[in-house]
């Protein structure tokens, strides 16, 4: 059997063919490019590649268009982590020594001893695919605008404190439109104090606001004329200037966030999938959607229960040498599922009478609201 190992670049990747026995029988460096993809893969074809019995490849990453190429048929593609790549490469050479033909060599070989303890890529279809792109994009769109939420409320606080008091009843506060229509309106307090009811009913309109208009605007223009301290003038106005710079890119966020949203909401329903992770308590659309995009449609990708446990960091790690023995919880996981798990969790205690009882019994146990619905 012949194995393969690529040491992939931004732009130039090293490959490597061994066999059975180790030996290398090929190796070639090639551009990221079209012209690059069609040597390795006709380098493949020479040493017996075929669509019912394609050879198997070792890099390390999981994204990217030469991974693309490589999955486009039936072919085995193993995602090895780098950290494990360099504890192979320790096994043959106390030297330290590196290069990235070498590299791609101890790749090959780390399927040609090992292979049975790594697991391909998981065989997602394109839709699924499709959907783990949109709803990771979303979630980090999420949080870039939670991260200049709270830029900006950390600058408002230096010069502002109205603006976060007239906003603190409001959910979502600074992500609001109204509250990003009144900063623009009135990027200092010295200007809010002037605004208008008129204007401030205008700047609610035009944030989309249907309803309790003139009443909103009344608590407002109380709120941005009560007494607070003051920088000097020349400063506010720099700060004022600087909070706008800065409201540009949560404007960005917010619209970025709202349009990823949408994507997800179109594309989740037409999932087979969809329908089953909707009717469990306590997912919707986005959380469903993340859930599928971490976990996948491949059914085969996990042997067992325990394994989708471990990978979203449900199952504690276990240490134990001679008489000592430690039990902690699991910091190599999937991040992005093991949050989904998380505010999943939260979810379901209002949509679940049983998972409602069950994260009481472990608070009264616990006295712990975060790590009971752990």
């Amino acid at each position: 059997m012949i194995y393969c190992g690529i040491d992939w670049a931004e732009k130039t990747h090293d490959i490597a063919l061994v066999d059975d026995t180790g030996q290398l029988l090929a190796k070639r460096h090639i551009t990221d490019d079209a012209v690059g993809y069609k040597i390795l893969l006709e380098l493949l074809a020479e040493y017996g590649d075929t669509e019912d019995n394609p050879i198997p490849v070792a890099i390390e990453t999981s994204r990217g268009l030469l991974v693309a190429v490589l999955r486009a048929g039936k072919r085995q593609v193993f995602a090895i982590n780098p950290m494990a790549a360099a504890r192979y490469r320790d096994r043959t050479s106390v030297s330290r020594k590196k290069s990235d033909p070498g590299d791609a060599l101890v790749l090959a070989n780390i399927l040609r001893t090992d292979m049975h303890a790594h697991r391909p890529l998981p065989n997602d279809s394109d839709l699924g695919r499709a959907i783990a792109v949109l709803a990771r994009a979303q979630q980090d769109s999420l949080w870039n605008r939670q991260q200049l939420s709270n830029q900006l409320r950390s600058l408002l606080r230096e010069y502002y404190p109205a603006a976060l008091a007239a906003f603190e009843p409001w959910r979502n506060g600074l992500c609001r439109p109204e509250a990003r229509q009144l900063l623009k309106a009135a990027p200092t307090p010295a200007r809010a104090a002037r605004l208008t009811r008129t204007q401030l009913e205008a700047a609610l309109k035009r944030a989309g606001r249907k309803r309790g208009i003139t009443a909103e605007s009344e608590r407002l223009r109380d709120v941005f004329r009560d007494d607070y301290a003051h920088q000097p003038t020349l400063v506010e106005d720099a700060l004022g200037k600087q909070m706008l710079a800065l409201l540009v890119q949560l404007e960005a966020a917010c619209t970025a966030a709202d349009d990823l949203a949408e994507a997800v909401e179109e594309a989740f329903p037409q999932h087979p999938d969809a329908e089953i992770l909707l009717s469990f308590p306590g997912l919707g659309v986005q959380l469903g959607a993340r859930v599928l995009a971490e976990i996948g449609d491949d059914k085969t990708r996990f042997a067992d229960a325990r394994g989708l446990k471990a990978y979203a960091g449900a199952s504690p790690i276990t240490r134990a040498s001679g008489k000592k023995s430690s039990i902690t919880r699991r910091w190599v996981k999937n991040d992005r599922l093991n949050h989904a798990g998380y505010l999943w969790a939260f979810a379901a205690i209002t949509a679940s009478p049983g998972a409602k009882a069950h994260y009481r019994r472990r608070r009264d146990d616990h006295g712990d609201w975060h790590r009971s619905p752990r």
